[in-house]
């Protein structure tokens, strides 16, 4: 596909995994930004779907959930509708009641509570990393802190705190990945089997204990929760689960590369540390770690001057929303100090705004102080390997090497 321009009758597919693993997707976003920002897409894999490409444009689909849908019954959050069934994925009234169950976890008090345990964790980690040779940052330092404060949350035995990272891994992956950890349907749904009867486990346990501040605690213990499917509350856990882990986790590889390959930006925060916040809302606008989100039209509607059916399926693609031109000044560019740093649209807006993007800031926030505190200068040591996926931009692996 030439991406200098679009003939009337190009029918651009930009959901092909094989772009975000490349990392070869932003010219083909660019284009449709500029030409067709509401394009229609005849053929795909996923079947048709409208992709929304710019940031006002997105925001405005995100914040009419009467017009644009994102119950599963109708297709899901997912150009691929795989993610289990969650409140991520009703309408009201229903995704009300359920997210007001699990927004306490990310109250101030407890982020209070929940920062000495992030610190103390970050500065263990980070103090045990190897100086002057070659590691994996993924491995050491995003899925291990990302796990120790799921396994928090969850009040999930520490010990196997590492068999929620597999369990998120395999819920979210493309079965054509080369290291897929499942390859089908049904290795799929023997891990949910799995994982189900681990978390049921736990919650007849805390059902049938005092309230506690855990979040499996918080859901037995509240009577909206109670009239629950096993399926239901399972789709619940996949959301905090993959919610908490693969955003958090690529964010903190991809604000390592941001800085590895912008020395100067590393230079500026470490001369002035009270850019600490402005970086973070710059790594979490870079890295967009979640590629797309959906919605169906509930109805027939114009749109910026297009005739979307009802029925139609509507992806919002955060990760060229977060790179428009109109909007974000020099978009491409990684910039720590910008005027506004949290202008962006990684954690969504309107009712499904995610609902644990404070406890994320937080954890980067923690990161990157003790990273700053102990001086370090981390390098990359070697090419990145990216996740072949559309729906989650990340990393498998990061080599780096810390400075002497």
């Amino acid at each position: 596909m030439n991406v200098e321009s679009l003939t009337p009758d190009a029918d651009l597919d930009v959901s092909d995994p094989l772009l975000f693993e490349q990392d070869i997707w932003g010219p083909r976003f660019r284009l449709l930004r500029r030409e067709r920002p509401v394009n229609y897409c005849h053929a795909s894999p996923y079947g048709p779907y409208w992709s929304i490409t710019r940031f006002e444009d997105v925001q405005e689909v995100e914040l009419d959930h009467l017009v644009f849908s994102s119950d599963s019954s109708r297709g899901g959050i997912r150009i691929d509708n795989r993610l289990r069934d969650s409140f991520i994925s009703r309408d009201p009234p229903r995704h009300t009641i359920e997210r007001r169950t699990i927004a306490p976890v990310a109250a101030p008090t407890n982020l209070a509570s929940y920062e000495i345990a992030i610190r103390e964790r970050t500065r263990q980690v980070l103090s045990e990393l190897p100086r002057g040779e070659t590691f994996d940052w993924v491995d050491r330092v995003s899925a291990e802190l990302t796990v120790t404060m799921l396994a928090t949350l969850f009040d999930f035995p520490l010990a196997e705190r590492r068999t929620l990272a597999f369990w998120s891994d395999a819920l979210v992956c493309d079965y054509s990945a080369p290291n897929a950890p499942v390859t089908s349907d049904a290795a799929r749904e023997k891990v949910l089997h799995e994982m189900a009867g681990a978390f049921s486990e736990l919650w007849r346990e805390r059902a049938s204990q005092e309230p506690k501040p855990d979040l499996i605690s918080m859901m037995a213990h509240n009577p909206a929760m109670q009239g629950m499917s096993e399926n239901q509350y399972i789709g619940n856990l996949v959301l905090l689960l993959v919610g908490g882990y693969d955003t958090t986790r690529n964010s903190m590889s991809g604000g390592v590369l941001a800085l590895s390959d912008n020395p100067d930006q590393h230079k500026k925060v470490a001369a002035q540390t009270s850019l600490i916040p402005s970086l973070v809302g710059e790594i979490i606008r870079y890295q967009t770690p979640i590629i797309h989100m959906c919605r169906t039209a509930t109805r027939d509607v114009e749109f910026r001057g297009q005739k979307i059916r009802g029925n139609d399926r509507v992806v919002l693609w955060y990760v060229s929303a977060n790179r428009d031109e109109t909007v974000i000044a020099d978009p491409d560019r990684f910039i720590v100090g910008r005027p506004k740093p949290h202008k962006h649209l990684s954690f969504g807006a309107g009712i499904h705004r995610c609902v644990g993007d404070r406890l994320a800031t937080l954890q980067l926030r923690i990161l990157w102080e003790e990273i700053l505190a102990q001086k370090l200068v981390i390098d990359v040591a070697g090419t990145p390997e990216r996740q072949y996926s559309n729906f989650i931009r990340g990393f498998d692996r990061l080599p780096v090497e810390i400075r002497r």
